[in-house]
């Protein structure tokens, strides 16, 4: 007779989020690596970069419904909180590691960018094993990305502009091609072929991470010469940079009152970034170098949103106990 302890649905989807999420920077480092030691061969490959993003916001509008806008007529407040902090806390957080850190021109420009992306799809997944908001997380990176080809552009021009030469006209229009169409296209394909979609996905989240590899291995592949003596600079601006606008993302929201859901929320939300999309960017508008922040962010993010999921469940546990316990991060 049979003794195993039978596994919940809720249990078999945590282990399937936690599992995506900590492989994910595993095949992003993998990447990385293969640009690193195939820098010449790999760099050939450049002009693939704006193409292989429009795939990534493709498989993120394949993964939208009309319903998941809905949320912004409901439950306005903390949509905006969210996405005011995302375009607020990011880019002043990236000013102040790079004025912090000292950072070279060309790194400093790549951070800045990073902090003026939109939100990243990954934070779904995160704020969902974090027992976040999911509903609210999906519209926030939604606005937020719809936002880019006016926010990202000008932001980046702004606070950017003093380290190297940005050109915001161009800029935008890319997002609009890289970003806006494929993702709507996504989303009618959704709405037109909705059975075709949902059997496809559970396939999307794979896709879109190994075509962000491929990404990263090309920016790596451009910036190879200088990895070593830049990669432990980057990678204190890259943790310091997250950090900040978790911690701050989750203050926001907790001094508006939000509850603990949203709280966590927002913290992933404006914490994690669209960093394969400030990769590209970097790469076409500022130079090799610029687009390494974006790539080590890329596997960063994911890191530390799946360690502060853990703390969020610990947490819960220990109340569920009856323990006095605060969230990972402060009030």
């Amino acid at each position: 007779m049979s003794h195993e302890v039978p596994v919940t649905n809720r249990e078999a989807e945590d282990r399937q989020g936690y599992f995506a999420v900590l492989v994910f920077p595993v095949l992003i480092i993998l990447g990385g690596a293969v640009g690193y030691f195939f820098a010449e061969p790999v760099s050939g490959l450049s002009g693939l970069v704006n193409p292989l993003l429009g795939v990534v916001m493709f498989t993120m509008g394949l993964t939208l419904r009309p319903v998941d806008f809905a949320l912004i007529a409901k439950r306005p407040l903390p949509v905006l909180i969210g996405v005011v902090a995302q375009y607020v806390i990011m880019p002043s957080a990236a000013v102040l590691v790079t004025v912090l850190l000292q950072l070279p021109p060309e790194l400093a420009a790549g951070v800045i960018l990073v902090g003026c992306a939109p939100g990243g799809t990954a934070s779904n997944v995160v704020s969902y094993l974090a027992r976040g908001d999911v509903a609210l997380s999906v519209t926030m990176t939604s606005v937020s990305t719809l936002l880019a080809p006016i926010m990202t552009p000008l932001l980046t021009l702004w606070l950017a502009g003093q380290y190297m030469s940005v050109n915001a006209a161009s800029m935008a229009i890319t997002i609009v091609q890289l970003v806006l169409l494929p993702v709507v296209a996504g989303l009618l394909i959704r709405l037109l072929l909705p059975r075709v979609v949902d059997r496809l996905l559970p396939v999307l989240p794979w896709l879109s991470v190994a075509t962000i590899a491929v990404i990263v291995a090309v920016v790596v592949s451009g910036s190879a010469d200088r990895l070593i003596s830049a990669g432990l600079l980057v990678l204190a601006a890259v943790v310091l940079h997250n950090v900040i606008g978790m911690a701050l993302g989750y203050g926001v929201a907790a001094l508006t009152g939000q509850p603990y859901s949203v709280r966590r929320t927002v913290a992933i939300e404006v914490g994690m970034q669209n960093s394969g999309l400030a990769a590209g960017l970097a790469a076409q508008y500022m130079s090799p170098l610029a687009a390494l922040p974006a790539a080590v962010f890329s596997v960063w993010h994911n890191m530390s949103g799946a360690l502060f999921a853990l703390l969020c469940r610990r947490r819960d546990q220990q109340r569920a106990l009856g323990a006095p316990a605060p969230d990972p991060l402060p009030r």
